[in-house]
């Protein structure tokens, strides 16, 4: 707690010495002294005068030029309605009918490549409840554009209706909105990016609020090929959305969750190991999907290089990772030197809802603030990543002992957790 106090307050402790140098300097001064300065005042008032007035210039120039803070008033997370659940069991049997319905046939090769993707799902740490688009629930499945644009359309209209329900904005007052989707994108990138530009925006955009939508859409990206490194990927994504407002009215403060306090974006695209780990593309038979590279969990952590990693733990109370699958929030947690508590919110988002891609980690603050845990001046890293390959942070102070919103994600289900993941 004191190294807390003493890393926040540094910039006024810095001042506290010079301060108490001035006080003594002044307590030494006689009453000869202080009518001497009266009367030099006296003769340099001109001098005075224009020191002082641009000073007050001076001052003005930096409160109407200081970059605004930016608040977040609420947000909410799209819970997909009940008929979009779907287990293991059930995902595995459309899997099977789809290949056997295709040119694979019945063969040894798709029974190895079934009995491959029935390992990989059950050592993902996804549950038997998460949700999968209603086009891939019919048989033969639907992967039209329609579908994929009915999907995109449920999530954001439903994350969206609630946020506005539930903080009684209107949509008018709305000035800037940052829309960043997934593969339904031919730009796909990362919710902490969107943040980051809607808090560029709120500095050039004074008094008015931002919407930022973070979605996923996987209706057309359902992997039926033989590549294993592609079919992956249908073992992790899943259905999901958020919605988040943000606002730089100096009179929000009183009623806001959190204060933002930094974003920090990291991109090492110009290394080729890093531009390929996840990227969509034909395998040898034409199918398109998605390839993830094997090294992705490790591409901050060099095993042959010791780096020095501070103590996070001294700074965040509350850590949000990016629900991209179990072995990458088993490297963070290691490398990191977090506890399981400080992943617990990662785990169980994935375990409820998978990978739902940019929004991931709004599932887990929304699991934070279900659990009660998020108290007055706790600090939250979010920590969000993506292909390209793209790392970014965001770092939310809560204002308030913040409780969950109404229609919070996990309300139906919160008493089941955290459960128990199998190793």
């Amino acid at each position: 707690m004191v190294f807390n106090y003493l890393t926040t307050h540094r910039l006024k402790l810095c001042f506290l010495p010079l301060l108490v140098a001035i006080a003594m300097q002044a307590s030494r001064l006689s009453t000869q002294d202080l009518h001497s300065f009266y009367l030099s005042l006296q003769k340099n008032f001109t001098s005075l005068t224009i020191f002082s007035i641009s000073l007050i210039l001076g001052w003005t120039l930096y409160i109407m030029n200081r970059p605004k803070p930016v608040y977040l008033v609420d947000f909410s997370c799209y819970l997909p309605p009940s008929h979009l659940k779907a287990s293991v069991k059930k995902i595995m049997h459309h899997v099977r009918v789809v290949r056997e319905s295709g040119k694979w046939g019945k063969s040894d090769e798709n029974e190895y490549l079934m009995d491959f993707v029935t390992k990989i799902l059950e050592r993902s740490g996804l549950g038997q409840e998460t949700y999968v688009p209603e086009g891939l629930h019919c048989l033969p499945i639907e992967q039209s554009m329609v579908g994929s644009r009915k999907e995109t359309q449920e999530v954001i209209l439903g994350a969206v209706d609630t946020l506005l329900r539930n903080t009684g904005i209107s949509p008018s007052e709305i000035g800037i909105l940052v829309v960043n989707s997934s593969t339904f994108n031919p730009t796909p990138s990362a919710g902490v990016i969107a943040i980051d530009v809607a808090k560029s925006l709120l500095q050039v955009h004074r008094n008015t609020y931002a919407l930022v939508v973070s979605t996923e859409n996987i209706t057309q990206n359902l992997y039926v090929g033989n590549n294993k490194s592609m079919l992956v990927t249908n073992c992790l994504f899943r259905v999901g959305g958020a919605a988040v407002l943000l606002s730089n009215i100096s009179k929000d403060r009183k009623r806001v969750k959190y204060k933002l306090v930094h974003t920090v974006r990291v991109h090492t695209g110009s290394d080729d190991r890093s531009y390929g780990c996840a990227t969509q593309e034909e395998d040898e038979d034409g199918v398109v999907g998605v390839t993830l590279s094997k090294d992705l969990p490790m591409k901050f952590f060099n095993p042959k290089i010791k780096h020095y990693m501070p103590n996070f733990k001294l700074a965040f109370e509350h850590f949000c990772i990016h629900a991209g699958g179990r072995a990458l929030i088993d490297e963070l947690e290691k490398n990191l030197h977090l506890s399981p508590l400080h992943v617990e919110a990662s785990r169980m988002t994935l375990h409820r809802f998978g990978n739902t891609s940019s929004s991931s980690i709004w599932y887990e603050l929304a699991y934070t603030e279900a659990k009660g845990r998020m108290k007055k001046g706790d600090r939250t890293w979010q920590i969000a990543l993506g292909s390209g390959f793209k790392c970014n942070s965001c770092v939310w102070v809560a204002l308030r002992n913040v409780k969950a919103s109404a229609d919070n994600p996990w309300e139906e289900c919160l008493n089941k957790y955290p459960v128990e993941i199998d190793i």
